[in-house]
């Protein structure tokens, strides 16, 4: 299925935003295919928010933008990249997921479409101004200056391909799993994977779907043909399909732990103090997830 480019393009209040920006480094981890990795860590001032790895693939006559980052200011620096790297123009934005470290900076793509899982114009809207805020109350007003309601231009509900010239990309939506509306990008050229947060290494993954989901989604992952993955958090490059092995371990272990708590006839208090311990000195930022997870998991799983 062919990806239009033209029709209704984004609107977003850009008038905050500088016209220039110093550009955020990027490693070219294919060729053509050009990655920033943001910190494992909560958005702060010290980072400025840039906690998710984005990027950007350039074809013979276009480029394609994959996450755009935490802020307008980010999404700025990532266009000055881009800049800095082709002449070649965005023809499209890519978000893998609604969440608020991978979208804010689609301010800074002003007129360029946006292609994003079917779900995630409604997921958006449900949350988008509680994101908002959180944002300012993390970095300041002026980091969420240039916000404004994200239109989702081309809904992918099925595996949708994008031709930037001579170079396809592939869009793959997928059921719920880290969340509602998660979508991966595949560089057939270079065998290169966008995962979005499909993927977590180093950083604990974040359950704000479902777990069973996720684990299913993992199975079907390992499948993709591609030889190296960018994972939504982490390197900016991994092997695959190994670099699943840990997400899914630490995902098993979080379903078993619940249900061995339910069986045992323990509560949701039980569960928080107990499941997934063990994965505790494997993974960056454990205290701020694990518990949200273990919640998360037990009210999945609790009338199954």
């Amino acid at each position: 299925m062919g990806l239009k480019v033209g029709g209704v393009v984004l609107r977003l209040l850009v008038a905050a935003l500088p016209a220039s920006a110093e550009p955020l480094p990027v490693t070219e981890v294919a060729p053509g295919v050009f990655v920033h990795q943001g910190a494992i860590a909560e958005p702060a001032p010290d980072n400025a928010g840039d906690t998710a790895n984005m990027g950007f693939v350039v074809g013979d006559s276009f480029v394609a933008v994959i996450d755009t980052g935490g802020t307008p200011q980010l999404g700025v620096r990532l266009r000055e990249a881009i800049a800095a790297r082709t002449g070649r123009k965005p023809v499209i934005v890519i978000n893998t997921h609604m969440h608020p470290d991978h979208i804010f900076g689609n301010a800074a793509f002003a007129g360029v479409p946006i292609a994003g899982h079917a779900n995630l114009r409604d997921a958006l809207a449900a949350r988008q101004e509680i994101y908002r805020q959180r944002l300012t109350e993390e970095l300041g007003s002026e980091a969420a200056a240039g916000i404004a309601p994200v239109r989702v231009d081309r809904p992918v509900a099925e595996d949708v391909r994008v031709d930037l010239g001579n170079r396809i990309l592939v869009l793959t939506a997928y059921p719920t799993a880290h969340t509602n509306n998660d979508l991966t990008v595949f560089d057939r050229k270079t065998g290169t994977l966008f995962t979005g947060d499909l993927l977590f290494v180093d950083h604990v993954p974040a359950v704000d779907g479902n777990a069973m989901g996720w684990l299913r989604v993992i199975d079907r992952l390992e499948r993709v043909p591609a030889v190296r993955a960018v994972p939504g958090h982490g390197p900016v490059r991994v092997a695959w399909p190994g670099a699943l092995d840990a997400q899914r371990r630490y995902l098993t272990v979080l379903v078993e732990g619940v249900r061995r708590v339910l069986t045992a006839g323990g509560g949701i208090q039980d569960a928080v103090a107990h499941v997934a311990e063990e994965e505790r000195e494997r993974w960056l930022l454990f205290d701020a997830y694990n518990p949200r997870n273990v919640t998360a998991t037990f009210a999945e799983l609790e009338w199954e």
